[in-house]
């Protein structure tokens, strides 16, 4: 009997979502099919045309839950930290763990949105405002308390955004370097961005 309604439905969706990150990640936006993803899934069109409309939707709520999951780990991660650059740390290594443990949701969030159109485009630029609004806040603390000198705030995080946006897409692209081995260059990179000197880098801003 055709599924219609799933009876065990968060499971079902769920599936259906786990599905589309790998189809979409090896095939491609334009090159997949619904049919591929209810294939993956072991669903049906029914199934899946219950949770989505179409294969636009489930790109873009793919999208919307990689951008709720990054700003959850950096947030929670920044508010483990009292001081400037270890905040900045745990930052990085959120971010860089979730790329890492979550490689196709990243690609179809960062790599794959491009160029797509412009309600893909509106969609990828909303979730860099969102990172860029949690980065920024964090400098405009830092500036408050005299970690780090006064600056224009939405300018470094935009900065910040796109530089991780960079070195991720590169290493999705190619696996090389890996993100753990980016990160000690990285975050050298991003605390002489925004003023902090050598001496604090070296020492953790202990």
């Amino acid at each position: 009997m055709t599924e219609i309604f799933p009876t065990t439905s968060q499971e079902t969706r769920t599936r259906i979502l786990e599905a589309a990150v790998k189809v979409f990640a090896t095939k491609g936006y334009h090159d997949t099919k619904v049919d591929d993803i209810v294939s993956e899934s072991h669903s049906s069109k029914g199934a899946f045309y219950f949770y989505f409309p179409s294969k636009q939707d489930i790109f873009l709520a793919l999208s919307d839950t990689f951008a709720e999951l990054l700003e959850s780990r950096l947030t929670q991660a920044m508010e483990n930290e009292t001081r400037g650059l270890q905040q900045m740390d745990a930052a990085l290594i959120a971010s860089l763990g979730l790329f890492s443990q979550y490689r196709g949701l990243a690609k179809i969030a960062l790599v794959q949105a491009v160029g797509l159109g412009a309600i893909f485009e509106e969609r990828r630029r909303l979730i860099n405002d969102r990172l860029t609004r949690i980065i920024q806040m964090r400098l405009e603390c830092a500036i408050q308390e005299g970690s780090i000198p006064e600056q224009q705030t939405e300018i470094a995080a935009r900065a910040w955004v796109g530089t991780l946006n960079e070195i991720v897409t590169h290493w999705i692209y190619t696996g090389t370097p890996s993100l753990e081995e980016s990160l000690p260059s990285l975050r050298k990179f991003l605390a002489r961005s925004i003023g902090i000197s050598e001496e604090r880098i070296q020492a953790g801003d202990s």
